[in-house]
């Protein structure tokens, strides 16, 4: 089981990550943030705002923040253009933290249960593991557009744990 600072750490982290990725992300255009790149969800854009997407699903289900009003697959719906979806990432960072920093021991111990889309069925698992499974998601999606960002010239920061200040 994870603690309530690993928690509030990983909060921090998705902060710092995204600050690096936006930042790199604004040295390119429109269409370069567009361009499908072979990625899961195609483009840079796309995947981040996929990123969003998930946070928003995960956290409405913790009651934090507002479900999304489509799919995993309609994103560019909601965020169509560059601006919004900067705009959206950096409040939704906020609500994160001050989620993140909220547990204790007994809420981290305790269980969630949702109806999962994806599965098409109620589920129920330790709260611990879904804050886990929520920063990994993060984690892995930004490592793609981190990625994408390389290979089109831009230049995001280190995504070291132990490098963030």
């Amino acid at each position: 089981m994870i603690s309530p600072d690993h928690a509030a750490l990983m909060a921090r982290y998705n902060r710092w990550q995204n600050e690096s990725l936006y930042a790199a992300a604004d040295t390119l255009d429109d269409a370069a943030r567009l361009a499908d790149r072979g990625a899961f969800f195609g483009s840079i854009h796309e995947t981040l705002s996929h990123i969003l997407w998930a946070d928003r699903i995960w956290l409405s289900r913790f009651d934090a923040c507002e479900k999304p009003g489509c799919k995993g697959d309609e994103t560019l719906t909601l965020w169509p253009e560059w601006a919004g979806l900067k705009a959206d990432r950096l409040e939704m960072d906020n609500v994160i933290e001050e989620w993140a920093t909220g547990f204790d021991a007994a809420a981290l111990a305790s269980d969630l249960s949702w109806y999962s889309g994806a599965a098409g069925r109620d589920m129920s698992k330790p709260v611990w593991l879904l804050v886990t499974h929520i920063f990994n998601h993060q984690t892995h999606h930004r490592g793609q557009v981190h990625a994408m960002l390389t290979a089109a010239g831009a230049r995001p920061d280190d995504t070291d744990l132990f490098l963030m200040g």
